[in-house]
């Protein structure tokens, strides 16, 4: 394999660039040790057949081909229940492990794909254009321990999303193997080249090969994953976190969930997929004594809209249920049940903030101060044990 090729489909890649708000930040020290896991749900995962607010006649109205009955809704509490897909997460649930944070969303909300999960990633506001992730700003602030093997690391696909656009040492990753074997390969000449575009790209090899050199792996876990690319990354990052190599973000995606036409049949395959994802992987994290230093949690760049289309699908919409997961979750419904009479312009309201779910992240998982990163103060959630 060239360089060029191996350079396509790995990477370790430093983005320089100029972060104008964080000059001021105050360093803490940081809780490294625990571990964020980003769950990427691309296309726009449909909230309202997630959890479903099966008591709302409006509901069954505004969806009389897609809505789901309320015989089949797996019941959260008296108004909310899950989709039946997801039956393989009601163990967390009863467990108190999930928190389901309902009416996520930002104001003036963009309806576009790449311009919402733009929005999502940096932690923007909508009408502010921002080149760095909000992650990478955290790690920009706050550096992870040079003695970590990466900052972070993308499984399964090759979008960096919130760590992208700083100076974060992240591994694209799809094969623990084959990335070993070829960084080990990747031989590097003595001397620095003239030409300073070949000697980034050594430079970005030769990291390539020290992050292979620091990635410890675990080829013993007992767990079975199920055999579907998400189960598959997922089983990646458990071997990754088995190896105890130093990570401080791991990053996750389910595609598909752009559900215009025929929604029911595919979000429900999609939706299934996740669940017994996530609970094949809370069973590898207690097998390595991870889950209680593990926050998994989920975005996506927005929900769909409340109105059933002619196609039996949703087109773009706003707010929209997400979900963290892990053993020092406080599990239960947090947020506001969506509100289907009066719509804003067919759309659905929002009630929390997504910076919100950010902010509890960096301030109650990491102990670090949100604001520099974030741009102002936003309101934590109480929904981790710390």
């Amino acid at each position: 394999m060239n360089r060029r090729d191996f350079l396509k489909v790995l990477s370790l890649t430093p983005f320089i660039s100029y972060i104008p708000d964080l000059s001021f930040a105050i360093t803490p020290q940081a809780n490294w040790n625990n571990l964020l896991v980003l769950l990427e749900l691309k296309g726009g995962n449909d909230g309202l057949n997630t959890v479903i607010p099966y008591t709302d006649p409006t509901y069954y109205d505004l969806r009389p081909r897609l809505g789901i009955t309320r015989d089949k809704v797996l019941q959260l509490d008296e108004k909310v229940g899950f989709h039946p897909a997801l039956e393989a997460l009601m163990p967390l649930w009863k467990n108190r492990e999930l928190a389901v944070i309902q009416s996520v969303g930002y104001p003036e909300p963009n309806l576009s794909h790449f311009r919402s999960i733009e929005i999502w990633e940096t932690a923007s506001n909508s009408n502010q254009y921002l080149s760095e992730g909000w992650l990478s700003r955290v790690f920009t602030a706050y550096p992870p321990p040079k003695t970590f093997a990466a900052d972070a690391i993308v499984v399964g696909d090759s979008d960096l999303g919130p760590l992208g656009g700083g100076t974060a040492r992240v591994v694209v990753l799809s094969n623990i193997q084959r990335f070993l074997t070829q960084a080990k390969q990747n031989g590097i000449p003595n001397g620095r080249p003239a030409n300073p575009a070949l000697a980034h790209i050594l430079k970005v090899e030769e990291d390539i090969r020290q992050a292979a050199e620091g990635l410890k792996t675990s080829d013993t876990l007992k767990t079975e994953f199920p055999n579907s690319p998400f189960g598959n990354a997922l089983k990646t990052a458990s071997r990754v976190i088995a190896g105890n190599s130093g990570i401080a973000v791991i990053k996750v995606s389910l595609d598909g969930f752009d559900t215009h036409s025929n929604q029911f049949n595919r979000q429900e395959r999609l939706l299934r997929e996740m669940a017994e994802g996530l609970s094949a992987f809370r069973e590898a994290l207690m097998e390595i004594n991870r889950w209680n230093s593990t926050l998994i949690m989920s975005y996506s760049e927005f929900g769909r809209r409340p109105r059933e289309n002619l196609s039996t699908g949703t087109d773009h919409g706003t707010a929209n249920v997400h979900f963290m997961l892990g053993g020092r979750v406080k599990g239960g419904l947090y947020g506001q049940i969506p509100q289907l009479k009066p719509l804003e312009g067919d759309n659905l309201r929002f009630a929390i903030d997504f910076r919100s779910l950010y902010a509890t992240v960096i301030e109650k998982w990491w102990g670090l101060n949100a604001s520099p990163v974030l741009g102002r103060k936003f309101g934590v959630l109480d929904i981790l044990k710390v």
